[in-house]
């Protein structure tokens, strides 16, 4: 009960601070976005509230809502099940793995902490076997998309038609029966619980079924919400799944939990995260004060005395928020153009190096710019950017798109509202925006890389390519080319594998070290993503292979020691400070209705505009004669 109040004091801080620092915080279509927000990780939260209550955990059901979004996927469309058939397919995987893990955990009497980490593992690795963790399904119909995308009499997301029949039903299992009396004597004392008469096993295996169930059920609006069915949906949301129901009073000991008290724990959590993005604050800042907010109530639940303590440091971290944001993000006495930039991952170098070209044109042109976006590779977290813009109400959205099938519909949502459109690096579909800001041809690229690559080969031989993310449309872009290249110029030279890197350095260094053993023939390592490059040729350097050279997409900077010390023959890119500084003053002509055949881009000079493709320039090969002249 201690926890709940202090939740609640903590929420109403949240929600004074962010009305002021948020633009259009407190409105009605932000308190739906809320409500919209917080439905798939609702339903796995308080699905793993009757867990933890018991004294167990489950980790796994972020794994196992992948695997129920591809199943549903599949069935419907490579099997082609009835959509409905597939739906239900989908729940029934979700049962059957719940069921899996109590069985194991009951049958074996092992901890659900192993249990669940094997089959967190398990689910994922069948979901990325069933689609090579490649394939992404999509093209689902208007009516089950108006699940995760729809609203009812235009204020009420669908969702919630689901997502509070649900809620209820656990909060009556919990509150209101003796299975949930129950759930707390197991918790409390499983020993004690088993000499009362309580059937221990079958009321453990009920929980982890419920919560396979509510899996299920969150992998479907998950689906209908980004327009796709993909291997990593779910990634994450059992560690935030577990932090709402702590954060909402549940015991990590057992024993003790409301599903009401998960519910505010997760009006936290997403509070924060939204209220964050209204201020123009870094993302990052959720996880650090959602972090703290754990801590110490993990601390108030040891020492209850401790709730003053709490309240004055949710106080001072909040009002740090103030303290660094003020109104900045709101408009002045002269209202100034407002753009909100999206990269794909805001830790990649090459995004980094971008911003700075986007910061440099906005002081130029006085332009208000937010920089904002996931940190790793992740289209849903670019759909909840999108839509905390959409609430803002900037001006210009620019994006670098993960997945064109995801952000097209929330982009078309922005644009509904009069605002622009800009997609940059990687597109979206045609529709969904009014200009691409096009750094060279997917062509221009896929042919450079396969000539630098030759290069390497003589025009003979075997490489293999490192992307960033198999599901990336732009660097599935330049592969399609780099293959159109090889059958009508180099015959000789064959593609043997295709392997992701999830633009992680470690992860491509991991990668090629695989490749250099599985396919010893392989004389040259084509990488496509800037971190990958140089990931890629460490492996080859730490092999001692003098034979293999590496060649790719990447930083200058990244990649000058390789270079010189003869790894890397060459890289192909383009002034990814020129991308970002070009991205911001074809924002800026865009709304002053200049982006026309040609305009002009400030310090870039006059731009070619072809059609609703604003032209950057071509690929520049970077090898050792040159290397050394640039810094980015």
């Amino acid at each position: 009960m201690q926890a709940v109040k202090i939740l609640v004091a903590l929420l109403a801080l949240e929600i004074a601070v962010f009305s002021f620092t948020g633009a259009n915080f407190l409105s009605s279509g932000n308190a739906a976005e809320i409500l919209r927000l917080s439905v798939e990780l609702g339903l796995l939260a308080v699905a793993t509230t009757l867990v933890i209550i018991t004294g167990g955990i489950d980790l796994s059901v972020g794994s196992l809502m992948s695997l129920c979004a591809v199943v549903m996927g599949a069935l419907w469309k490579d099997a082609g099940w009835p959509l409905e058939t597939s739906i239900l397919a989908g729940l029934l995987t979700g049962v059957v793995g719940g069921y899996m893990n109590g069985f194991l955990i009951t049958r074996f009497r092992q901890l659900p902490l192993i249990v669940t980490l094997g089959t967190f593992s398990l689910f994922r690795g069948v979901a990325e076997g069933l689609t090579a963790a490649v394939k992404n399904y999509t093209g689902f119909p208007p009516n089950f998309l108006s699940l995760g995308q729809g609203y009812l009499f235009g204020a009420i997301p669908m969702q919630a038609l689901v997502f509070i029949p649900v809620v209820l039903l656990f909060w009556v299992l919990l509150h209101r029966t003796g299975i949930g009396r129950s759930l707390r004597a197991i918790g409390y004392a499983e020993p004690a619980a088993r000499y009362a008469g309580i059937p221990v096993e079958l009321r453990l295996r009920l929980v982890y079924t419920l919560s396979g169930l509510a899996a299920g059920i969150a992998a479907m609006i998950y689906v209908a919400h980004i327009g796709q069915a993909k291997s990593d949906a779910g990634t994450g949301f059992e560690l935030m799944a577990i932090t709402a129901a702590v954060l909402g009073g549940t015991s990590i000991f057992g024993g003790k939990g409301t599903v009401h008290g998960t519910l505010l724990g997760l009006a936290a959590i997403v509070i924060l995260q939204n209220g964050l993005r209204l201020s123009g604050q870094p993302t990052e800042l959720a996880g650090i004060l959602t972090g703290l907010m754990l801590i110490v109530s993990i601390g108030l639940e040891q020492r209850p005395g401790m709730s003053r303590v709490v309240l004055a440091v949710g106080a001072m971290a909040l009002a740090l928020l103030i303290g660094f944001n003020g109104r900045a993000v709101k408009t002045g006495p002269e209202k100034r153009l407002q753009v909100g930039m999206m990269p794909k991952a805001k830790g990649d170098p090459y995004f980094i190096s971008c911003r700075k070209g986007a910061e440099e044109a906005a002081k130029e042109l006085n332009i208000d710019l937010i920089w904002d976006g996931p940190t790793d590779l992740d289209p849903a977290k670019q759909n909840e950017v999108v839509e905390a813009w959409i609430t803002h109400g900037v001006d210009v959205i620019a994006v670098s798109v993960e997945s064109s099938a995801s952000i097209s519909t929330v982009l078309r949502k922005a644009r509904a509202k009069g605002i622009k459109i800009l997609t940059w690096d990687a597109d979206a579909e045609p529709d969904a925006r009014d200009f691409l800001i096009d750094q060279a041809t997917a062509q221009g690229i896929g042919y450079a890389v396969t000539d630098q690559t030759a290069a390497i080969l003589n025009g003979k031989g075997e490489f293999a390519v490192v992307t960033g993310s198999l599901s990336a449309a732009n660097q599935n872009e330049w592969i399609k080319h780099m293959r159109v290249r090889l059958s009508e110029k180099y015959p000789d030279m064959k593609l043997v594998t295709i392997r992701p890197s999830d633009s992680d350095r470690d992860r491509a260094f991991a990668e090629t070290q695989t490749i250099l053993k599985v396919y010893p023939n392989v004389k040259a390592i084509a990488a496509i993503s800037a971190p990958a490059v140089p990931g890629a040729a460490e492996a080859v350097k730490q092999s001692a292979r003098k034979d293999v050279k590496v060649t790719g997409l990447s930083l200058p900077s990244m990649c000058k020691t390789y270079i010189h010390d003869g790894v890397i023959r060459s890289i192909v890119l383009w002034n990814t400070h020129d991308l970002g500084y070009l991205t911001i003053q074809a924002a800026d002509a865009l709304m002053k209705g200049k982006l026309v055949d040609g305009f002009n881009a400030g310090s870039l000079g006059p731009h070619a505009v072809r059609g609703d493709h604003v032209m950057l320039g071509e690929p520049y090969v970077f090898d050792i004669s040159n290397v050394d002249k640039f810094e980015f």
